[in-house]
């Protein structure tokens, strides 16, 4: 019988990430998350996970020498559109902390995620000083943008994956193949939230509903509400029959009549989670966790093909 693979996650969140590599056969034996409210949300939905609520600089990876795969969405503020864009120059970067880890835990295989912006021709020198470094420590490096839409997630996200294969590794990676035609529309995903409290318009509503979501946006701490972005996003969800303006506490009731705005469980069926999957109470709060997020079955395509390379052996 093959043994479980072993993984270690960096800036876990609110767990997208990790959920996806746990369906992909990952165990996890660490996660390092620094907001706590992220911890809490993660010890809830997983409570045998073995959270380590610190600062990632704080993190030592001697321990955890040797394990399967190193995973993690370093922040992105540094590349983000939305942001100043000060790349290499910020100190939320965490790039030089996820590489003194990789020399640390020596992994056989890497998993890095971040936004779009990451490739933009501003930050290719830095871009390539990362992969160097990456490469330079031992590791077969692959880099490619993917679409959550590809992989059966109602909502376009684009998002740019590293991987790492450490070069004693005989299995040769590949990017698991897109499916468009496999992700649903947003009112197949959400009729049946929808039409929880009654409302007589749900079923016209998810006909009217059927296409793919725009990305769903987190926000930071210091911006972003419970809403769905700025006014360019809410054209688009207007377009499919959603006032994003806001965020619901609950589905339309009986009678309701205009757009309906999503609830922060739609939201996270947009995302790709599980219903079973809980983000605390706050509303505004649950918003940012799941916008932030990394689609789990995204990082559960990805890792099923990282754990083909590993299980080559």
């Amino acid at each position: 019988m093959q043994r479980p693979l072993t993984c270690v996650e960096l800036c876990a969140g609110a767990g997208g990430q990790a959920l996806g590599l746990a369906l992909a056969g990952f165990v996890h034996v660490a996660l390092v998350e620094y907001e706590s409210a992220y911890c809490q949300v993660l010890k809830a939905n997983r409570p045998e996970w073995n959270v380590i609520c610190t600062d990632v600089r704080y993190f030592v990876g001697s321990p955890y020498e040797g394990v399967d795969l190193l995973a993690g969405g370093v922040p992105c503020p540094p590349f983000s559109v939305a942001g100043k864009q000060l790349g290499a120059d910020d100190e939320r970067d965490l790039f030089p902390q996820a590489i003194r880890l990789i020399h640390e835990m020596r992994p056989r295989a890497v998993m890095l995620e971040n936004v779009r912006g990451f490739l933009d021709p501003s930050f290719a020198g830095y871009r390539d000083t990362i992969l160097k470094y990456i490469a330079a420590l031992g590791y077969r490096m692959h880099m490619q943008l993917l679409h959550a839409s590809d992989y059966g997630v109602p909502q376009l996200r684009p998002r740019v994956v590293i991987v790492g294969l450490r070069s004693d590794q005989a299995g040769t990676f590949s990017y698991p193949q897109a499916h468009p035609e496999a992700a649903p529309t947003v009112g197949a995903v959400l009729y049946d939230l929808m039409a929880a409290n009654g409302w007589e318009q749900a079923k016209s509503w998810a006909k009217q509903a059927n296409r793919i979501a725009p990305t769903l946006v987190g926000g930071s701490k210091k911006h972003g509400g419970p809403d769905l972005g700025p006014s360019r996003a809410r054209q688009a969800w207007a377009e499919l029959g959603v006032d994003g303006r806001g965020v619901a506490d609950e589905a339309p009731q009986a009678g309701f009549v205009g757009m309906p705005r999503l609830t922060p469980r739609m939201l996270a069926r947009l995302q790709g989670f599980p219903d079973t999957w809980t983000f605390g109470k706050g509303k505004t709060a649950a918003c940012r966790m799941i916008g932030n997020a990394f689609p789990p079955p995204v990082a559960q395509a990805v890792g099923m093909k990282i754990r083909e390379c590993l299980h080559h052996e």
